[in-house]
């Protein structure tokens, strides 16, 4: 059996480490080259949750959305400041994951990707694509509780209940804050969209699930017949381009209402 290492509060297998350098190291590092390495990687939940008290993870062999999203993102950030050690790839994935950058416990992680979105932007690291008119034409405005309300569904909040009424006060910072958006009918091949939407930005699908703001995450891939979506995919198991449309994809989940557009800042 495999042994973690856990050391400085960064849980890892040396697989995890080469990887990461191999990727910091190779040539092309565009957006989707360094989404699509991780194709065929296995779907996974909960694989941060390993620890009794929090610490970094970084775990390139298991994969959800939001880890997919936040590990290509750190790999992007890092070669484009030419950082190709993994303590540079550790040091920036804390920054993405935590608030302010800062790891202090579970309710430091940024469990909510509109407050996710916002912290990042903040640290200019990312900027949310947005307009008041076409193709943003719907209203996002957030009402957020689930994790408070349902405590039992995070191990951390079970076994650390003084966690929650932290947590509740992070929604009520989130809650009444409005963001435009792209409803699924709207999603089509125009050249609107294409303007606004480019390959690699990051997905984030908007949902009407009560206390939740986002359901799903993934990066844009632009094909001939529209937009598709790569992401860790719950459905099939695995790290995958879905050969659906986005359009299509959306129209089968009736709880998800459109998408917002995040881009990694350039240098």
């Amino acid at each position: 059996m495999k042994l973690l290492f856990a050391l400085l509060l960064i849980t890892y297998l040396p697989s995890d480490s080469s990887e990461i350098v191999s990727l910091l190291r190779q040539a092309d590092t565009s957006v989707l080259t360094l989404a699509r390495h991780f194709i065929g990687r296995p779907y996974v939940a909960h694989t941060l949750e390993v620890n009794d008290e929090e610490q970094l993870v970084v775990n390139t062999r298991q994969l959800d959305c939001t880890t997919l999203v936040e590990t290509v993102t750190a790999l992007k950030l890092c070669t484009q400041r030419g950082d190709t050690t993994f303590q540079a790839y550790t040091d920036m994935l804390t920054r993405l994951r935590y608030r302010d950058g800062q790891l202090d416990g579970y309710p430091s992680r940024l469990h909510y990707f509109s407050d996710w979105i916002l912290d990042k932007e903040h640290m200019g690291m990312v900027s949310e694509i947005s307009s008041n008119g076409a193709p943003f034409t719907a209203i996002q405005r957030l009402n957020i509780f689930y994790m408070s309300r349902h405590p039992q569904s995070y191990k951390a909040l079970k076994t650390h209940p003084q966690f929650v009424p932290t947590i509740a006060k992070q929604e009520k910072a989130l809650t009444g804050r409005t963001f435009h958006y792209i409803p699924k009918q709207q999603i089509d091949n125009s050249q609107l969209l294409r303007r606004n939407i480019k390959d690699g930005d990051i997905i984030a699908i908007t949902c009407s699930k009560a206390g939740l703001d986002i359901a799903h995450l993934g990066f844009a891939v632009w094909q001939k017949d529209g937009l598709h979506l790569l992401n860790a995919s719950q459905l099939h198991k695995r790290v995958i381009l879905e050969p659906m449309t986005l359009r299509q994809y959306l129209s089968k989940h009736p709880s998800h209402t459109g998408i917002r557009v995040v881009r990694i800042n350039q240098p």
